[in-house]
């Protein structure tokens, strides 16, 4: 006897494979070069489906993001908060971690913003990223430039994300923040 599911069951399943294969895709290909034939082919619902759930291709990838952005919010949440110096690093190394996922830099990093633009993407993240960060330097006793000081620390996590992502040493991007971060605090 088969089970018959719910409208919203059915909706849950064809928004899922929507997203899951469109984030493929965008890994894979890039999002540029991912049409809305080939979603939704990959994920074997019609077209009409796709735009029953999303009104365009930068609406699913907006969703994509921010998937992605919470689920590295959830990691960062975990860290603690204790010691500045060792909340700074601790963070940093959660969010290396949390980068490492695969694809995720991809999408965060270079498909998000050059889609979507800095602006969206610090509102995907609901500026907790620069807040938190931000947080953290005052903690450390960096008084100097705070938001500029900020600005940089934050593309350098980013960057080394990308070296992380790539097969970089987490641990080699750890000092070196530390290393940082004791100027900073001097």
């Amino acid at each position: 006897m088969q089970v018959r599911r719910s409208n919203e069951d059915r909706r849950a399943a064809t928004r899922g494979a929507l997203l899951g294969a469109a984030r493929r895709l965008f890994v894979k290909n890039g999002y540029a070069e991912t049409g809305t034939p080939e979603i939704v082919a990959t994920a074997d619902v019609t077209r009409g489906a796709l735009y029953h759930h999303f009104p365009d291709k930068a609406a699913l990838l907006r969703a994509i993001l921010e998937d992605e952005a919470a689920a590295v919010a959830a990691d960062l949440a975990k860290v603690g908060r204790e010691d500045p110096l060792q909340s700074l690093l601790d963070g940093a190394e959660a969010y290396f971690r949390a980068m490492a996922v695969p694809g995720r830099v991809r999408l965060l990093l270079i498909e998000g913003p050059a889609v979507l633009g800095p602006d969206v993407m610090a509102e995907i993240s609901g500026g907790r990223d620069a807040a938190e960060l931000r947080a953290g330097l005052e903690a450390l006793g960096c008084e100097s430039d705070l938001d500029a000081v900020t600005d940089m620390l934050s593309a350098a996590f980013d960057r080394a994300a990308l070296e992380v992502a790539g097969g970089g040493r987490i641990e080699a991007y750890r000092a070196g923040l530390e290393r940082m971060l004791h100027g900073l605090s001097s």
